[in-house]
C-alpha cells in the first residue's frame, strides 16, 4: 500500500472518530438539545446573562421549521464542498497536464526551420 493511501485512510479514520466519539460516550446527554448549533447555544447564554437583551436586527429569512433550516444548511455545505472539489480537480488536472505541455515546443522557442520542413498537405502518401 502506498504511503499516500495510508495517510488518506488515517485521515478518514480520524474524521469518523471525531464524529462518532461524542455519540458513543453520550456527551451532551444532560442537555435538552445535546447537539444544538452554536447560534442556539449563544442565544441561550445571552438570555441567561441578560434577560432584557434585545437583538440589533432580525434575520432576513426565518425558515418555517427546523427541517427546512437543516436542509438549507446541508445545501450550503454541499455547494461549498462542490466548489472545493472542483478547485482540487482543476489543480490536479493542471499539474497532470504541465509535463505534457513542457514536452511540446511553443512558438517562442526554436523549432523546425520552415524552409526545410515538409508541407503536410503536399507531402506524398497523404
Amino acid at each position: 500500500m502506498k504511503r499516500s493511501t495510508k495517510i488518506n485512510l488515517l485521515i478518514v479514520l480520524a474524521v469518523v472518530l471525531l464524529a462518532a466519539l461524542p455519540v458513543v460516550f453520550g456527551m451532551g446527554d444532560d442537555k435538552d438539545e445535546p447537539f444544538a448549533g452554536a447560534d442556539t447555544q449563544a442565544e441561550t447564554a445571552i438570555t441567561e446573562n441578560d434577560p432584557d437583551y434585545k437583538p440589533w436586527f432580525s434575520p432576513l429569512y426565518e425558515p418555517p421549521s427546523g427541517e427546512i433550516e437543516s436542509g438549507l444548511f446541508a445545501l450550503q455545505a454541499a455547494l461549498g464542498a462542490g466548489v472545493v472539489g472542483y478547485m482540487f480537480g482543476v489543480k490536479r488536472t493542471r499539474r497532470k497536464l504541465a509535463p505534457e505541455a513542457s514536452d511540446t515546443p511553443d512558438e517562442s522557442g526554436p523549432g523546425p526551420d520552415p524552409a526545410t520542413a515538409e508541407d503536410p498537405v503536399s507531402a506524398p502518401g497523404r
